[in-house]
Order: C-alpha cells, then structure tokens, then sequence
C-alpha cells in the first residue's frame, strides 16, 4: 500500500476558496453608465437636432473601444455591460475574450487568469486601484502559500468595467509581470438619482450525478442621491447556491527514468533482472530513451456545493464642488463543501506486465501486475470531504479635492483581511481509505480518452460493500489569513502649457501580513483495521462507474471496473474513531482537527514613491502623446516559521514509512528577513499618423514577489519515507522579486464606432526567477527500519512469500521494545533503531536563477459591427514563444527552467443586437501549454469551448436572459512527459441558466 498517496485523491477537491472582492450590481444599471450618444445628425428641416443613443452590446463594445484608443499605453478594458451580456458565469471567463488573456478552470468554471504566458501568481488584482488580499487553501494537502487571485468567487454581474494594463505604469501597485488588472466599482454620485435592480436566475448543471435541480442566484443594487446630489448610498448583495458534479480518471506518476536504470519502480532490464518478468515488456524503452512508471490511479467522482454571499456599501459626500469624501465596506463569503468518492488501484512494481510506444520519450499503452496471494493486494476505495470558507473584509476610506489651478490632491486608503478555514470538526481536508482485499491482477490501459482501469479478484473477494474494510485515513487541518493595510497619497497637476500636459507624483504604503498554517493526523494502517463483519455495509452504497463517468471515449470500454461505492465518510470516521481513537491526537475533544505542526508568518513592508509627466505635441501635422513616469519600490521581508522537531520514524509495511512528530508542542522556531528595492521606469509614445490610427511603443520594468510558500521560513520534511529516502523543503525570504524588461509595440485602426483591427507585438525579458537548489542530507537523526537489520532477519526467517504484517509481527516477537501498537492491541509499525539505515532526505531550497527567460508574441484582434443590420463578430488571436521550454527527453535528475502558462489563445465571438433582442455566441481555445514542473513537467490538453447567451427586453426595466456554458460537452485532460502518460481526464458538462431582472 502507498499510504498518504492514497489520499492524494482529495487534493483534486475543491479547497477554500480565495477572496471575494465583488460588488454585484446589475446588468440594467450598468448599461445605463455604458450609453453612448453619437453626435447630433444634420437635418433637412429646422427641427432639433436628433440624438441617437446606442445602447446593449454595441454601446458597451464602444466604451471600451473608447478607452482602448484614448490610453497611453497598453490598455483593454471590459465595460460593464461587456461583462453583464457576456455568456460567462464570473469575471475570468469575461477577461478570457481579451486579447492574450487565457484562464484555468476548477469545477467547470473559471478561476485564474493567464496574461501573455504568464500564469495567476504573475497577475496582480487590484479592486478600485487598491492591492487587495487573497486567500485559499489550496489543494489542501500542504501549507497554502499562493499570491494566484481566484475569481471563481467573482460575479460578473455589476462591476462597473475592468482594465487590464499590459504596459507598466509608475502610478500602479507593482506585482504584475503578465498584467495589472483593475476592478472597478460602481459609486452613487456617478449616477445622480435613485437607480436600482434586482435580478434572479436558476441554474441547471448537466454535470450533477442526481438530483439534477435548478440552483438560484439573486443580486441586486440600489443607489440613490440626496441633498442637491451631494449626498450619495450605495448598497448592493448577491447569493448564489451552486451544485455540481465531477468525474474523472486521475494517475500518478513516478519520475522520469532512462531506459539503462534499474532500480525499484523502473522497468525489468532481462531475464535476470530480480523480478523476473523481463518477458512481459513489450517494446521496452531503449537505453537513451526516457518514460514513467505509473504509480497508483483512479476514478473520482466529486459532488461539490457552493455558497457565495457579497455584499458592499458605499457612502459618498460632496460638500463643495471640489471635496468629495468615499467611504465603502466590502464583505465577502464563499463557502465550498465537496465530497470524493473514489476507486483505485496502486502498484508495487514487482511483477509487472507493459507496452510502450516508441521513443525517445516512451508512453505506456498499458501497465499491469500481477500478485501472490500472500501479498493480500488491495483494491483502494477512498472516502474524502473537503469543507472551507472563505471571507473577506474590507474598509476604505477616499478624499479627493480639486485646488486651485490644475491641482488635484487625493488620500486613500484601506484595511482589508481575507480568511480561509475548515467548516468541518474534521478538518479542510479528509480523506478516509478502505478496501476490498484480494487483488490478483490489476492493468490500466492508457490508449483510451479516459484510461480503463480493470482488476481481477481471487475467490470471495468480490467487490461488494460485505467485503470493503477500512484502511488508513488523514485528516489535514488548514489556515490562510492575509492582512492588507494601505495608504496612498496621489498628486497631479494640470499645465497650461504647449509641451507639459500634467504632472502626477504620490507615495504609497503597503503592510502585508500573511499567516499559513496546517497540521495532519494521519493513520498508515493500510493492511486494514476492522475487519468486513464489523464494518456496515450501509457505509459504502453501490453505484454504475460507467454511467457516472460517460462523457468521454473509453468511459464503458470492456474490463472497466463495474462499480464505485459513495462513502459515508463522516459516520465512517465515528466509527473509527469509537473503535480505534483515530482523532485521538487532535486538539479539541469530539474533533479530528490536527494541531497545526507547521506555522508560518510573513510580513512585507513596501515603500512605494512615484514621479510622472505626460507631454502632448505634433509630430508634423499629427499629435503624439508621450509619458514618462518613474517609480522607486522598496521591501522589507520578515519570515518567522513554527515546524515540528520528528521523534522518530515508524516502518508500517511495503513502502511505508512515516514520521512520528511525537508531542506536537515540541517545536522550533525560526525568523528570518530579506531586503530588496527596484528603480521601475515606464515610458509610453504614442502618435496618429493618420485619422483613425493609431501607433504605440512602450518601454517599463516591472516586478512580481515571490510565491509565499518560497519566503517562509524553516524546514518541512515530506512523509511518507520511500526506499532510498525522502524529500523536505525550506523557504528564502532573501529571495530577489521577478524582475521584467517590457517592450510593446502596436498599431491600431479605428474604423467605425464600434469597430476595429489592431495588431500589437510584446517583447518581455524575466530574470530572477526561482529555481531550486538540493541537497542531499540526514535530518535530525532520523532512520528506517524498511531495510535495517530486524527487516532482513525477518526476512530471513520467513521467506519471500511473507506479507509485511507478518514480517511486522516478526519483529514485535523478537524484539517487543521497538514496535508500535494501535488502540486494539495490534502491533501497527516497527520503530526505527539507531543502527538503522540513515534516512537521506533530498532537500529543496529556493534560489533565484541566474537564468533570463524571454517571452515574445503577437497580437491579433478584430471588432466589426456590420453596419445597421445588428450584427457583430469579434475575434482576437495571441500567439507567442519562449525561449526556454522543457525537453521531456532529459531525465528528471538534469535540471531544466521553463515558464509555465505560455500558450497560444484565441476568441471568437459573433453577436446580434437590436430590437430590444440580445444574443451572442462565443468560441474560446487554448493551446496545449505546460502547467508546472518539478522533477518532471505537468501539461494541460488544448481546450475549446462554446459559450451562448441571450436576452429580450420585453417591456422597458424587465428583461428576460438565458445562457449556456460548455454547450458541446468539451472534455479536459492533462499528461506529463508523453500525452499518455495521463494525470486526469475529465469529461467536460453543460450549465444552463436562465432568469428575469427588473430595473428601476
């Protein structure tokens, strides 16, 4: 049995969620802020002028036309409406239409962004101009530590427009290589009078297993202006209850092997090799070709809810004309319970049957073993629920006053948290094994879209809920909390001049406090604990696999497994817990929430002072624009780290060894700082050569800070200990931030009102990037009982046949002071003795790279509106390179630098507009692209998504919409160093909504 891998199934679950910075107004009060008059149209007669008001998609495509062409600088913005009458559930599926920008997506629904290759820790978020915090949990199983803003928690719905920069600017927050994006607000004196909405919508997920009922989602918004408009309230709420479903097939994978190695996990050499099964190799891997073993693999099937509550209010007042004062309150709440049940099957690499495909980089077509009946294999059925909320708070308060002349002076400033933790007594993160024993001969088949796994099982061991026992379990217990407290003074002044237009100095102050912590109990009793007969079969309720994996290619393919089982986990957990007092070293009584082992603290400081000054001039006959600005940052880094001191290791069979941390209050504790400052020029130029077009070059440096998990502190050791050793990793807050040498050159035609054709180039040079250095090193005296000297004289005196309990047994007898015993008496484990063999652990430490990675691309985009006949198309393509991509031919043991995220894109959108009737049809498509790397690299499939929407105004303030997401069912999949050596394969699944809003 591979122990805590097993439970590596409930790292696919959703964790807590990041923070919610969303104030949700409504469509109709939007595409009020987004109309756009034209120009009085000449008449025959002496009549009034006529004015014609462009509203709907059209007048929304036009405001952000507008701000596209009057920026200096690389600028796209989304409008309001752009957002509302997109057919996209949150805020990242309306930015994937932007030009270069891609987005990953958890639970069918997107979460991050991706800007010009660069991947959600590159990004930076901004709401109102203000640096807001971000948390979640992750995927549960380690300490979070991801700067990445999840705009899964984002509606769509009411926020005022979006601007993404993809140029620097001096006078913007750093911490965005990729881009700066911007979420604005709506406040009540932009919009004098009393405005309002309210809009509800049920949701139909295809996705869900049953019980496939609509969901709601409600929001709505009031403002309203008193006191000759100088007094102004805003207040707005949203809810939203979502319900979904997930299969999947999901592989593990060990390291990338040469086809000369020869060790344990790696593929039989000859006939003489020591497992003997040279023979069952078909088209082994050639001595210079490189491929991986599989290490374990499943099929999960998540059932997840979501609650999302935002809310803000906003206070304004305007004493005079030239002092206005904003107070806004921001809350947020996302709540995600998601339970996985699961089937599987783990390998132990001793006789074993394969085929390959053709090198130099070797995929398996199929991958089996076979086993002893002594060996008592296991078929894994695992039982996991993850359950963590997620909030957010945020105060701030806004002065702006108009001085004499051009003077402008502004005060801002914010005191913001975001908070995510368990909402189960058990902790974020459970995952509970159980198993049928008896395995023969297990295969899983990767030449299908979703690989088949099939088993054959010995006499009596039939997969049925009589014969499943419990196995081993882990609870993880985690916390994020980031604190952001800001202060900013903005300056400008407006010249009368012929060459300087305006000056903009101000500084800005930025404390960010971030606390991670987690804590695991975890129980190896993998060969099982309470027998069938006393476990209820009422616990595990059968279920077709096949029918709630159909989706995709290979779903009922001949030999699948027929059956998975729902657990019930938490009357699972009582029942152990009863009998085996599995919780029994959690903190609080009645709970299985674990100490938290591992706790780390940072704290940044950055001082941030800016110059800037925008000329306007003719170049010839034509105006040119030119901006210069220059910001100083400097940052002051304090880590200080709590991580357990281990006791001991305890040996508990196969390849299982873990470590026992003993009294968890047994710590030490570590402070660490690092200190850094950046000089970041930004120049931007821009002319019109001719009427309509426009030419732009821009030149900036920007910066991104290291992830947080690299700047703590202290040193964490991986359990459980495999043959040959083990990992560990510290952190480096002396670690330099990313740094970027940004050119951008574009050419813009603007044609028509709401049409145009731009091309535009990037060109960006990153250095410091993190990499890691290892050493190989003992760690507090820890060693292995898997190989000393009670393992061999078991061995001896047993036979090769012997189980590992029987081995374990051995050693109780023979030596009773070394073994270990769970609550019922039996001996669990063998303690590791000082004559033992040392345990070497691989330990990884961030370093910034001397290395530069260069990012170039092009950008393609086209809006048309075809004339007055109510249609429209817009379609935009980014294609780009590195220069430094992974070879999937050289070994793991051979370092490689790659940026994870770059991949070509493209959108395509073709929409009707007029008669009150809205409809719009919506294409996305990414490349296949290279998701993450350790000691091997990670990949997602190249994806392609229909998305439809559609409304009608059916008399004026009351409209009707519907849309789809997913409409054609894509699938999702995802492979390491060959496309068949699969991490997931997910069949893809339709959303339908629909729903009335009413304006006023």
């Amino acid at each position: 049995m591979k122990g805590s891998r097993k439970v590596a199934y409930a790292q696919l679950m959703l964790g807590g969620s990041a923070a919610v910075l969303a104030l949700t107004a409504q469509q109709a009060l939007a595409q009020e802020a987004a109309q756009v008059a034209s120009a009085p149209q000449a008449a025959a007669s002496d009549a009034e002028p006529t004015t014609i008001v462009v509203t709907g998609i059209r007048a929304s495509l036009q405001s952000s036309l507008g701000i596209k062409r009057d920026a200096t600088g690389v600028v796209d913005a989304i409008s309001a409406l752009d957002i509302g009458k997109f057919p996209d559930t949150n805020l990242a599926e309306s930015l994937q239409r932007i030009t270069g920008v891609s987005i990953d997506r958890t639970g069918g629904e997107g979460s991050t962004v991706t800007v010009r290759g660069f991947g959600p820790d590159f990004n930076l978020v901004l709401l109102n101009g203000r640096q807001m915090p971000t948390s979640s949990l992750g995927d549960a199983a380690s300490p979070p530590n991801s700067r990445s803003f999840d705009f899964g928690n984002l509606a769509s719905e009411g926020i005022a427009g979006v601007e993404v920069y993809k140029s620097g600017r001096a006078t913007l927050s750093t911490g965005g290589i990729g881009s700066v994006i911007n979420i604005k607000t709506a406040r009540p004196l932009d919009r004098p009078g009393l405005h309002g909405s309210i809009g509800v919508k049920g949701v139909y997920d295809t996705s869900r297993f049953e019980n496939k009922t609509v969901t709601p989602e409600v929001s709505g918004i009031i403002s309203d202006t008193f006191a000759d408009n100088r007094i102004g309230i805003l207040v707005s709420g949203s809810y939203q209850d979502r319900k979904y479903s997930q299969a999947q097939f999901t592989a593990g994978w060990r390291e990338g092997y040469k086809g000369d190695e020869n060790n344990w996990g790696s593929l039989p050499m000859d006939a003489n090799d020591w497992r003997g099964n040279f023979a069952k190799t078909q088209n082994r891997p050639g001595p210079n070709d490189v491929y991986q073993v599989t290490q374990n693999a499943g099929y999960d099937f998540i059932t997840s809810r979501r609650q999302r509550y935002n809310g803000q209010a906003v206070l304004q007042v305007k004493p005079t004309d030239t002092l206005t004062a904003t107070v806004d309150y921001t809350f947020s709440q996302n709540t995600v319970e998601a339970r996985n049940n699961s089937i599987g099957v783990w390998f132990n690499h001793n006789n074993t049957a394969s085929s390959w495909t053709d090198g130099p980089v070797a995929g398996p077509n199929f991958y089996a073993e076979d086993f002893r009946p002594g060996e008592n294999k296991d078929l894994a059925i695992t039982g996991a629920v993850a359950a963590n909320r997620t909030i957010n708070r945020s105060i701030g308060g806004n002065l702006k006053w108009k001085g004499p002349g051009g003077l402008k002076l502004e005060l801002d400033g914010h005191h913001s948290t975001a908070e995510s933790k368990p909402t189960s007594p058990y902790g974020s993160n459970i995952a509970v094994g159980s198993a049928v024993y008896g395995v023969t001969s297990q295969k899983v088949d990767f030449t299908h879209q979703i690989p088949v796994i099939s088993v054959t099982m010995a006499p009596g061991a039939d997969i049925t809920a009589a014969n499943i026992r419990p196995a081993g379990n882990a609870f993880r217990n985690a916390y994020f909390r980031d604190e952001i407290n800001e202060g900013t003074f903005h300056g400008s002044y407006d010249f009368d001049a012929s060459f300087i237009d305006s000056l903009d100095f101000g500084v800005t102050y930025t404390e960010n406090k971030v606390r991670s912590a987690f804590g695991v109990i975890q129980n190896d009793t993998w060969g099982g604990t309470l027998s069938a007969a006393d476990t209820p079969d009422s616990l595990y309720t059968q279920r077709n696999l096949s029918n709630d994996l159909k989706g995709a290619e290979g779903y009922n393919a001949s030999g699948i497994i027929q059956n998975y089982f729902e657990v019930d986990t938490t009357s699972l957990i009582k029942l152990l817990d009863s009998k085996l007092s599995i919780c029994g070293s959690a903190t609080t009584a009645g709970t299985c929430l674990a100490s938290f082992t591992t706790d780390r603290s940072i704290r940044e400081r950055t001082w941030a002072p800016y110059i800037q000054t925008l000329h306007s001039f003719d170049l010839g006959e034509n105006p040119a624009h030119l901006r210069l600005g220059l910001r100083y940052e400097t940052t002051k880094v304090d880590a200080s780290s709590l991580v357990p001191i281990p006791q001991r290791t305890v040996w508990s069979g196969g390849n299982e060894t873990g470590i026992d941390y003993g009294t968890p209050t047994i710590s030490s504790f570590a402070s660490l700082s690092g200190k850094y400052h950046n000089w970041l020029p930004a120049v931007d130029f821009d002319m019109a050569p001719i009427k309509n077009v426009k030419l732009r070059a821009s030149y900036s440096q920007t910066i991104t800070r290291p992830d947080y998990g690299s700047l703590q502190g202290g040193t964490t050791l991986a359990a459980p200990i495999r043959i040959g050793g083990s990992t560990a990793s510290s952190g480096n807050p002396g670690l330099l931030p990313y740094k970027s040498y940004n050119v951008d050159l574009s050419a813009e035609w603007y044609y028509g009102p709401s049409s145009y054709i731009s091309i535009g180039f990037f060109h960006k040079v990153v250095k410091n990037f993190i990499s890691q250095t290892q050493l190989n090193q003992p760690a507090f005296g820890l060693t292995n009982a898997n190989g000393g000297a009670f393992n061999k004289e078991a061995r001896a005196a047993l036979g090769a046949d012997a189980s590992a309990q029987q081995i374990i047994d051995y050693i109780a007898s023979k030596h009773p002071s070394s073994a270990v015993y769970d609550s019922t008496g039996r001996v669990s484990g063998i303690v590791g003795q000082a004559n033992d063999p040392i345990v070497n652990f691989i330990t990884t430490v961030p370093i910034n790279s001397d290395q530069k990675n260069t990012i170039h691309g092009w950008e393609f985009a086209i809006q048309h509106n075809f004339w007055e006949t109510g249609f429209g198309a817009i379609v935009n393509y980014t294609v780009m390179q590195s220069d430094h991509n992974i070879d999937n031919a050289i070994p793991h043991y051979t370092p490689q630098f790659a940026v994870p995220g770059a991949s070509n894109s493209a959108n395509a959108v073709v929409y009707y507009d007029k008669h009150g009737l809205q409809a719009r049809v919506a294409y996305n498509w990414r490349q296949g692209f290279l998701s993450g790397y350790g000691q091997d690299p990670y990949y997602i499939n190249s994806y392609g998504q229909w998305d439809m929407s559609a409304s009608y105004e059916v008399r004026k303030g009351v409209t009707i919409f519907g849309e789809g997401i997913n409409i054609t069912n894509a699938d999702r999949r995802g492979h390491m160093r060959n496309a068949q050596i699969v991490t997931f394969s997910a069949p893809g699944y339709a959303r339908w909504a629909a729903g009335a809003r009413f304006t006023f």
